[in-house]
């Protein structure tokens, strides 16, 4: 599928995307990875939109990029007899863990973990931060809190403890069967939430033996204090940016989106923005202003994915949603300032070889009249490069690897092409060449850049450039085929 912008589009898929027609409407109206997410569903229903995915993959002959969200520890407190209660400010509330049902005095939290790890003057928000409760004191087995803001709780509520670090795994057990099917199943990316340290990212990679590259939530204030080294050893970032903005001041979101997308650039790692970017779209055929700017303000910044959520999953217009996204991400790009903005935030990185290939291509595409760049990549690292430097030409990236292919649809710009091993550089070009043609971004006419490896087939060994004119290049293949 070609596209007419460079950032993708996250699709999540739910009731509202469950079937062959929708999916296949989805990925034509812009959509270029789909998100199974692991909350909702069993393995069966996941195992049939990962099968119809694959489906649209083959019948479009596009390749397309499955993420599954594994869901995380969720905390949450117990059951009410009532059902629901009211709490006021300035009252004393109690969280413990006797399983009794809960009254307007106390409710179970059966959670032993965060007990252990509370202190004194530590908050508790209770149904996304509706509800703020501040520890007065606590042991092993409950936590006497005060009131701050008042609301309705009611049974099963969501507990977020943002001040302090939990001695909780970011895989359940719950989330390690989910790892291994979806595994077995052959997606592409795992989403891994809860993340508050390198560890915990380090836990998945082993589980997932190299079948699905690794893709980090940041929605703790631990994950933010520990970024750099959660960067390192991941592969991708999600800015998730619901549970960020109930753990920190809201305030404090916008700037932090702003320093994980510029980090993440650096390091050419993908990073999906996501979280109520087109909320309202659930209910409404049109987002609000607000919403648009929202989405155009994460392009702007660089952001290689922009994310649908419950529009997509579960909203009466998910083809509207992935086609509003798709027609603001277009505008965007063509706006000169967008330009300026991305080239003015590139950071000059100059430490391998590859690196200095990659900047060289972008060089000369941008100083001549070359109309894209293609780069033979086996495991995707050049293609990130070539990404990370974000050319004002198209970026092409093929490679003999399905997996590859696939992976990279989430990466800013690339336009993934599988071809057969090619052995000689003069292959390559030729290749590259008929890739171009036919993805319809040069003509015989026009010149192209071709980035590779000798030898190849070689991860990591991207050291060639080469202009090649298109018309010379498709001579050559005739007189010696």
């Amino acid at each position: 599928m070609k596209r007419h912008r460079n950032v993708k589009i996250v699709a999540t898929l739910g009731p509202a995307s469950n079937d062959y027609a929708m999916i296949r409407a989805l990925h034509e109206a812009g959509a270029d990875v789909f998100r199974l997410n692991m909350s909702h569903g069993d393995h069966a229903e996941i195992r049939a939109r990962h099968a119809i995915i694959r489906q649209v993959e083959k019948d479009l002959d596009s390749p397309i990029a499955i993420l599954a969200d594994l869901q995380g520890p969720k905390l949450r407190v117990g059951v009410f007899a009532k059902g629901e209660e009211e709490l006021v400010p300035g009252a004393a509330f109690r969280l413990d863990l006797d399983k009794a049902e809960g009254d307007a005095t106390r409710v179970c939290l059966p959670h032993k973990e965060i007990f252990d790890a509370l202190e004194p003057g530590a908050h508790l928000l209770v149904n996304d931060g509706k509800i703020k409760l501040r520890v007065k004191d606590c042991g092993a087995t409950f936590a006497d809190c005060e009131v701050i803001v008042g609301g309705t709780i009611s049974n099963r509520k969501g507990v977020n403890v943002p001040d302090v670090v939990l001695p909780l795994a970011a895989l359940s057990d719950k989330d390690r069967k989910d790892l291994e099917f979806v595994c077995e199943l052959g997606v592409d990316w795992l989403a891994l939430s809860f993340v508050q340290r390198p560890a915990d990212v380090d836990e998945a990679r082993a589980l997932a033996k190299g079948r699905a590259a690794i893709l980090s939530k940041i929605e703790k204030p631990a994950a933010v204090k520990n970024f750099d080294d959660i960067l390192a050893v991941s592969d991708g970032i999600m800015v998730a940016r619901g549970d960020l903005g109930v753990e920190l001041p809201v305030q404090n979101v916008p700037p932090i989106q702003k320093q994980l997308v510029r980090k993440c650039r650096a390091a050419a790692k993908p990073v999906i923005v996501a979280t109520q970017m087109l909320e309202s779209m659930i209910e409404s055929p049109m987002p609000t202003r607000a919403e648009v700017s929202d989405v155009a303000t994460a392009i702007y910044e660089g952001a290689d994915a922009i994310m649908l959520s419950a529009e997509s999953a579960a909203g009466s217009y998910p083809i509207e949603a992935v086609t509003t996204m798709d027609n603001v991400a277009t505008e965007v790009e063509a706006d000169p300032t967008y330009t300026e903005i991305i080239e003015a935030s590139r950071r000059a990185v100059r430490t391998s070889v590859a690196d200095g290939i990659v900047s060289a291509a972008r060089e000369i595409a941008e100083a001549t009249n070359v109309k894209a760049i293609c780069c033979f990549s086996q495991s995707g690292t050049t293609a990130l490069l070539v990404a990370r430097e974000r050319p004002r030409v198209r970026i092409i990236a093929l490679t003999s690897n399905i997996g590859t292919a696939r992976r990279l649809c989430l990466s800013w710009g690339t336009n993934c092409v599988v071809t057969g091993e090619v052995n000689r550089f003069k292959d390559a070009v030729i290749a590259a060449v008929r890739a171009a043609l036919a993805q319809g971004m040069a003509t015989k006419t026009d010149m192209i850049v071709v980035t590779a490896g000798v030898p190849f087939n070689t991860p990591g060994s991207t050291n060639i450039v080469r202009v090649a004119p298109c018309e010379e290049r498709l001579i050559y293949a005739s007189e010696t085929e």
